[in-house]
């Protein structure tokens, strides 16, 4: 049964780079993993992808080395348990704003004994249950995956002490775009000055921490996230290309011009 990757490498103090990728596309998660990015965000809470095609960029990303993390639509036990189905290495989970919502989401996320998520015979996850056992692949499959909460609201900074005393999270994940909607949307710069505040509390618990939101062309500012002690990075696929779009326009003309 496979590593995770990037667990590993966050368990070995790196930091680790994720591209969202937020339409069915195969190829492009292909691609990140031959360019050496460690992880994709497939993004099912704002992309159309339903589970099947799901579960091809998940193989995609298998042939490919690159850990298959998908962002799920909700926080529901049956949405959890139908996406981490797929061979999904780790989940991504919106909104989680409370204590409660973090330790339910963790426990829906592993078997028994760390959860209660539901065991629908040896599927993909388990490798068919070819050359295992039931204890035996459970057992490598909680340890191998990565639960994300997302803290992207107002009430869910408030509640940050409380929430970073669950067990069974792995990362917590500070999103720009919802908690700037949430603060009122007072400007990039205060968004910043909330996450800066965010981000060493999180690792000063012992939790890894993720940004989202990142312009792929502020290279200044995720260098900056990550000396504050971030080590989950995301980036827009669609941002990056649109960056090397503009480049490559403007190193043309620049030619052109001399």
């Amino acid at each position: 049964m496979r590593t995770n990757t990037t667990k590993k490498s966050l368990a070995e103090g790196k930091v680790v780079f994720g591209a969202i990728i937020s339409r069915y596309s195969p190829d492009q998660v292909e691609l990140f993993g031959a360019i050496g990015f460690d992880f994709v965000m497939i993004d099912c809470e704002h992309g159309p992808m339903n589970l099947d095609q799901v579960e091809h960029m998940v193989r995609a990303a298998e042939s490919f080395n690159i850990t298959p993390i998908a962002r799920i639509p909700n926080h529901e036990e049956s949405t959890i348990l139908r996406y981490l189905d797929r061979g999904l290495q780790g989940i991504i989970v919106p909104h989680i704003n409370t204590p409660s919502d973090a330790s339910e989401v963790a426990r829906a996320a592993r078997y028994y004994p760390e959860g209660n998520r539901g065991m629908a015979g040896s599927g993909r996850a388990h490798d068919y249950g070819i050359g295992t056992t039931p204890v035996e692949s459970t057992k490598w499959v909680n340890s191998q995956l990565l639960v994300i909460p997302m803290i992207e609201e107002v009430e869910a900074v408030s509640n940050l002490d409380q929430i970073l005393t669950v067990e069974g999270p792995d990362v917590y994940h500070v999103a720009a775009s919802d908690l700037g909607q949430s603060l009122g949307n007072p400007g990039r710069d205060e968004v910043r000055k909330v996450m800066a505040s965010v981000i060493p509390k999180i690792r000063a618990a012992g939790v890894n921490v993720g940004v989202g939101g990142n312009s792929p062309s502020d290279a200044a500012g995720v260098a900056e996230f990550i000396k504050l002690g971030a080590n989950f990075v995301t980036v827009s696929a669609t941002g990056l290309l649109r960056l090397g779009a503009e480049d490559f326009q403007k190193r043309v003309s620049s030619e052109l011009n001399k």
